[in-house]
């Protein structure tokens, strides 16, 4: 029953993602250069060991799937935990990737950032955070089963808030309309 759930799961994904496609809304202008990321080293110089061992694997993409997604939320208690689901294919998701690398330079030595790269190929993935570098690593989540445990499988991007106890508190269905929004939630929710 669950491998049924998980490929519809996938099969609704991708029917979102050719909608938007066929529609315009999550494409982007691949002519557009991405925007000069902020300097994460010295923003992020002092963090707390758990916050700076995610920093050590910026950019990365990591295995594991849902078991070693839940093993970093455990290993982060004590911090709230701000999650971006994203996928290369998504144009909103590029819209406020540079929102989130601007929060997790700022906040990034109180606050976990972790990201999910869901319904992506691995060589698209790793090309569009060579153009939008964060200093987290994103967990590869190719049939959206981390998406669905943060209650995130259907949108594109989506994000999680995870309090300091480790419980998620709240998620976003779909892009900020801006970074003003992103801080409202994290001043509100990553606490």
């Amino acid at each position: 029953m669950e491998r049924v759930k998980a490929h519809a799961r996938s099969l609704l994904a991708a029917a979102a993602a050719a909608a938007c496609l066929a529609v315009g809304a999550c494409g982007g202008d691949d002519d557009e250069a991405a925007p000069e990321p902020p300097d994460y080293k010295t923003a992020l110089a002092g963090a707390p060991k758990p916050l700076a061992a995610i920093h050590q694997q910026a950019g990365e993409l990591l295995d594991g799937g849902t078991e070693a997604f839940d093993a970093r939320l455990r290993e982060l208690r004590g911090y709230p935990v701000v999650v971006n689901k994203w996928a290369s294919w998504c144009g909103p998701c590029k819209a406020e990737f540079p929102d989130f690398q601007s929060q997790a330079a700022k906040r990034g030595d109180e606050i976990a950032f972790l990201g999910i790269d869901s319904n992506d190929g691995e060589d698209s993935a790793r090309e569009f955070l060579a153009d939008y570098p964060v200093p987290y690593p994103s967990y590869l989540d190719p049939e959206l089963e981390i998406a669905d445990s943060i209650e995130g499988a259907l949108a594109f991007p989506a994000t999680a808030f995870y309090d300091r106890k480790g419980k998620l508190v709240h998620v976003q269905n779909g892009v900020y309309a801006g970074e003003d929004e992103l801080v409202a939630d994290i001043k509100r929710y990553a606490q």
